[in-house]
């Protein structure tokens, strides 16, 4: 494909990278003279409506989203047989590159990487995407230090295809998540799963399992625990590891709601460990580098010829390929041995942890520290070692109880030495009165005798209770905590301070399916509000009416009015045309009315009977002594509005 134009307008000029369903290459938007990266699909899925469609919807939907560390879309489109994406193109290479080039990353150099593609991450959370194929080879990094993240929506496009197979979903299994692996089921902490892995990565050079082939090395996931980095590389800090150990839960339920918690949870840990700052190098012997040596030119023989850039010096003149069906093209590659593995190369020894990135006098201070400390303990253990092991015997690992019933799991605590306590936590999974878990979470080590919370399913998750006024960021995170995720919705007026919550909807107590959206309404302040008038309106739109306009209902009361029916408001206090303060509270005045039946040319033990049903009292006027006659005339008539509990006159007459 060197060397041709797609839609008339974007020239491929060399490739970078080739993957199962696609490959990358460089090119040119010849219409803005712009660099771009041109990514081509198999040939397989141009004729599959379901695959086009949803190709052509993902790319939509990623367009729209906008962060400086998102790879942005520019265009998409077919020409023949070639679905094809074009995005920006990021002068520099892959994560990936990165890793091989120099192995395991320090902890201040992994935070420089993972902090902006998380919060890129949280921003396509936000919008309800899900990557879905999170890994090094799609976290770019450019020769300006600029760390981005490529490829959203292209795994659910491939998996709605009808040509999609199992290998599709097996091709990334070192990063799937264990739900990915049982169900193919993936949300936003599906994300935080492939995240926790790639972060291990980063710190230790290695993916956390192994195995002969990649269903074996997902199925491992489903059964074990992503070990601690700190266990495997010296220098670990404690924080990574616990953040590692959060993300890569087994249980969706007890990882970051999505990757934007847990992109706030990794700057807390850089602050609490003051990390220097750092920007980011790009790999130097990356395929994005050496596509850049080429370039595609159209001699006047018509054929197309892939040439090497006359301002790039090649060390050596690289081996040339014939291109299938194109007998003058021909393409310069790197030479590459045929013996270098597709996957991750032997890490770096932990000695050589990036010789290049400069240690501040912390580092080396915390490390003296802990060389005395060493020290200090040593001594310690010799001079009393029963008090040492008296110090260890009064803590024990929180035991996992997750899927027992509430009896097993009250039981096992107290058998570790903890006290129990019952607190509620909505499950969209677990049944009601089912073990979610505990708070602290299994296997973390407490005080024995303290007390441990077994969280018991309340069912499906509720909208949580709020105080109008309450902190935006409490708020969200009660939502998030009920398993629910909040959905910023603008600003409506208020009587609570501004910029805090004024609203949400589903009103609070409502229940809905895990991760449904709630929208919270943040307060702009009060404004003047002129009431209007409601009378005649029902009750329910009357409210609405008035919540609107920020105005709360603070009472209702029932009022007799002949002219209005049942349910219909009459008046409000204030009154209407009163201009009060958005967020006031009004008093609405509703008819109790009702009306009353017409019973003429009944019977008159029917008309009795149907009359004291709802709720009347009856007097009947007969013209002759017995009841057995029809009702010829009542008063009040029918349809007229009374009061409840009024007399209605029948007169009733033998014929």
């Amino acid at each position: 494909m060197i060397g041709q134009m797609l839609d008339g307008r974007y020239r491929i000029d060399a490739p970078i990278a080739r993957g199962g369903m696609s490959m990358v290459f460089r090119g040119v938007d010849t219409r803005l003279d712009r660099p771009v990266a041109i990514k081509v699909m198999d040939q397989k899925f141009a004729g599959d409506p379901q695959f086009l469609t949803r190709f052509e919807f993902e790319a939509r939907a990623v367009a729209k989203l906008k962060h400086p560390s998102l790879v942005a879309v520019y265009d998409q489109g077919i020409d023949g047989d070639h679905p094809f994406l074009i995005m920006e193109l990021v002068v520099g290479g892959t994560l990936r590159e990165l890793l091989r080039e120099r192995g395991p990353m320090p902890p201040h150099a992994v935070a420089a990487v993972a902090e902006p593609v998380l919060a890129a991450i949280g921003v396509a959370h936000h919008a309800g995407l899900v990557h879905r194929d999170v890994k090094p080879e799609n976290v770019l990094i450019s020769d300006a230090g600029e760390v981005k993240i490529a490829d959203f929506g292209l795994v659910r496009a491939v998996a709605g295809s009808n040509m999609t197979s199992a290998s599709v979903i097996l091709g990334t299994a070192a990063y799937l998540s264990p739900e990915q692996v049982t169900d193919g089921n993936a949300d936003a902490r599906s994300d935080v799963y492939s995240f926790g892995l790639l972060i291990f990565e980063m710190l230790t050079g290695r993916t956390p399992f192994t195995g002969d082939t990649s269903l074996s090395i997902a199925y491992q996931r489903v059964e074990k625990d992503v070990p601690s980095p700190g266990a495997l590389i010296e220098g670990v800090p404690p924080e990574f590891d616990a953040l590692v150990a959060r993300a890569t839960a087994r249980e969706p339920a007890h990882r970051y709601a999505d990757a934007a918690e847990m992109a706030a949870d990794l700057r807390r840990i850089a602050r609490e460990l003051d990390l220097p700052a750092y920007r980011v190098p790009a790999p130097k012997n990356s395929a994005e580098h050496a596509s850049a040596r080429f370039r595609a030119v159209a001699p006047a023989t018509g054929a197309t010829r892939v040439v090497a850039d006359a301002t790039t010096r090649l060390a050596a003149d690289p081996p040339t390929r014939q291109v299938a069906g194109s007998p003058h093209t021909r393409v310069l590659t790197t030479a590459r041995s045929r013996s270098e593995p597709p996957g991750y190369a032997e890490p770096v020894a932990p000695e050589t942890y990036y010789p290049d990135y400069e240690y501040d006098n912390r580092s080396r201070s915390r490390r003296r520290v802990l060389i005395w400390a060493s020290i200090v303990v040593a001594l310690a253990l010799i001079l009393g070692v029963g008090g040492w092991y008296l110090g260890v015997e009064r803590y024990s690992a929180v035991p996992a109880i997750a899927g027992m019933d509430t009896t097993t799991a009250t039981t096992e605590l107290q058998k570790a030495g903890f006290a129990a306590t019952i607190r509620k936590k909505a499950s969209d999974t677990i049944p009601v009165g089912g073990v979610v878990g505990t708070d602290p979470d299994a296997g973390a080590r407490e005080l024995k005798g303290s007390t441990v919370a077994v969280l018991v399913s309340s069912g499906k998750p509720r909208v949580p209770q709020f105080q109008p006024g309450q902190n935006v960021q409490t708020v969200d995170q009660a939502i998030r905590d009920a398993g629910l995720i909040p959905v910023d919705s603008g600003e409506k007026p208020s009587t609570a301070p501004e910029g805090s919550v004024a609203a949400l909807e589903p009103s609070p107590g409502t229940a809905l399916p895990a991760n449904a959206q709630v929208k919270v309404f943040r307060s702009k302040g009060s404004v003047q509000v002129t009431l209007p008038d409601l009378s005649g309106k029902s009750s329910g739109d009357a409210k609405a009416a008035l919540q609107s306009m920020g105005i709360t209902v603070q009472d209702t009361r029932s009022q007799f009015d002949a002219h209005y029916q049942t349910d219909q408001v009459i008046n409000t206090d204030p009154p209407s045309g009163t201009s009060v303060l958005s967020g006031t509270s009004v008093t609405l005045y509703v008819s109790n009315a009702v009306q009353v039946p017409d019973e003429t040319g009944k019977s008159a033990l029917d008309a009795r009977a149907d009359l004291e049903s709802q709720g009347f009292k009856v007097k009947v006027d007969r013209v002759f002594s017995s009841e057995q006659g029809t009702v010829r005339v009542q008063s009040p008539s029918g349809g007229a509005n009374v009061q409840p509990g009024s007399v209605i006159r029948l007169t009733v007459l033998p014929f």
